[in-house]
């Protein structure tokens, strides 16, 4: 610890992301990566916008972009803020929305950089235990709160909860801000989106990452009521006028144009999810519920931490979380269906 750290700093405990091994010939299921490559049009329009204009700022405003989301969703550019990935995103939202006397809600069992954001910013938080079956309870966020947070499909579970539930919450807190981050929402769940219009308190987050196939590219945005995008631009233009490079501007633009991939590498890695659903469990496998690109499984009589270490053996690696109610789970990215058979092959033989 440096004695030249802020206060903040040395109380901090940042967010560890997964794995990003440099080692080749890996069959890389951690970090809930697409398996397929980005629409040949984004890169095409990528490379198109690699000239000289790289010389001067990009869009402040990202207006082309912004326009590109809103017509996507049948919204207005006003209802849209877009970041460096739904990271920066949540960052935003956490310090100008969520940052309130009362605390902010959140499930006990979550993406783990809801409580750094926490931290970072000195807000109080307090986490609603999920049930038994990991699923949320929309009941159990009808109680006095500063906003609330929960990922629809939740991660690393990859539970979804349904639009009546969602709709639930947010009836019963028309006074806080409830922010829906939607990462995974494309693999299978429904999306709140069609709420937005009725409920001035909704926000929700997306990513490019995901099933657009752009983790690399690192572009996210948020929909919702005009006064809360208001809210999210104040920040950002207190932090960083220009988020998004030419490159990513151009890119996220053509990503939303190639309709016709998108349908297609959702659907192929949805079918794959099943397949691969229906092979743990004719090995006994529990695999939770998925609306997401992943799944979170554990067996009966094998340890999850050994079984990790097992597969790192045989060169493919999956995401272990040693924490409470969870320890024994793995969480396994959706590969190719190459790669899927070959995690339940080598599976079979760890298991026998």
């Amino acid at each position: 610890m440096s004695r030249y750290w802020s206060k903040v700093v040395q109380g901090l405990e940042p967010y560890v992301p997964g794995e990003q091994p440099k080692l080749d010939n890996l069959i890389k299921l951690n970090t809930n990566e697409n398996p397929y490559p980005p629409s040949p049009q984004v890169l095409a329009a990528i490379v198109a916008a690699t000239d000289g204009l790289l010389r001067r700022y990009p869009d402040p405003n990202a207006e082309q972009l912004k326009a590109v989301i809103a017509q996507n969703f049948n919204l207005t550019p006003d209802c849209v803020f877009v970041g460096n990935g739904s990271d920066e995103v949540l960052a935003h939202t956490f310090l100008g929305l969520l940052k309130q006397p009362l605390p902010l809600l959140f499930p006990d069992i979550t993406y783990s950089f809801y409580p750094v954001y926490c931290r970072l910013y000195d807000i109080a938080f307090e986490t609603v235990p999920l049930r038994d079956d990991f699923s949320i309870s929309a009941a159990d966020y009808a109680r006095p709160a500063g906003g609330i947070i929960v990922p629809n499909p939740n991660a690393p579970t990859g539970r979804a909860m349904p639009l009546a539930d969602v709709e639930k919450i947010l009836a019963a807190q028309p006074d806080v801000v409830v922010v829906i981050d939607e990462a995974y929402v494309d693999f299978g769940t429904d999306s709140a989106v069609s709420l937005v219009p009725r409920y001035p308190n909704l926000l929700i987050t997306h990513t490019l990452s995901k099933a657009r196939s752009l983790a690399g590219l690192r572009v996210g945005y948020a929909l919702g009521d005009p006064a809360l995008i208001a809210g999210l631009e104040r920040v950002k233009n207190s932090f960083n006028s220009y988020p998004l490079d030419r490159l990513a501007l151009a890119g996220a633009v053509a990503a939303f144009g190639d309709v016709a991939d998108f349908e297609h590498t959702r659907r192929a890695v949805i079918a794959s999810r099943e397949r691969l659903v229906a092979d743990l469990t004719e090995l006994a496998f529990e695999v939770l519920p998925s609306g997401a690109n992943f799944v979170f499984v554990r067996h009966p009589h094998h340890d999850a931490a050994s079984l990790q270490q097992a597969l790192r053996h045989r060169r493919i690696i999956v995401r272990h979380f040693p924490l409470p109610r969870i320890a024994q789970f793995l969480r396994i990215t959706i590969g190719t269906d190459d790669e899927c058979a070959a995690l339940s092959t080598a599976l079979r033989e760890i298991l026998a």
